[in-house]
């Protein structure tokens, strides 16, 4: 076997399987995407959060029972991280440069 011969034949193999190769698809959801027609479970209904029905008009929604503490404790978190982090100390090598540079200054003018 010659070397061209070879090399037509490596070449027409690797053609054959390029060909043979399907177009790759983004997301491989159902047909159509995730919104289609019939591509939602039984009983869903779009465009609810959480699947609730809303109130009726004139009506407020009642919480459930976990909403007040977690709404509680996102805002204790929130004003103790806001509070906390503006008034921590200032550690960095800049300032504590500069403090020790004027102690420095004021020790040479005594």
């Amino acid at each position: 076997m010659s070397m061209q011969s070879a090399l037509r034949t490596i070449a027409s193999r690797t053609l054959r399987g390029a060909q043979r190769t399907q177009t790759r698809k983004m997301g491989a959801g159902p047909p159509g995407g995730f919104w289609a027609e019939g591509a939602q479970p039984e009983g869903h209904v779009n465009g609810r959060l959480f699947n609730e029905t809303p109130p009726p008009p004139g009506q407020s929604r009642k919480w459930e029972s976990w909403e007040a503490p977690w709404y509680l404790a996102f805002g204790t978190v929130t004003v103790m991280l806001v509070l906390g982090l503006n008034n921590k100390p200032n550690t960095s090598s800049t300032e504590w440069a500069k403090v020790e540079a004027q102690k420095r200054l004021d020790a040479a003018e005594k």
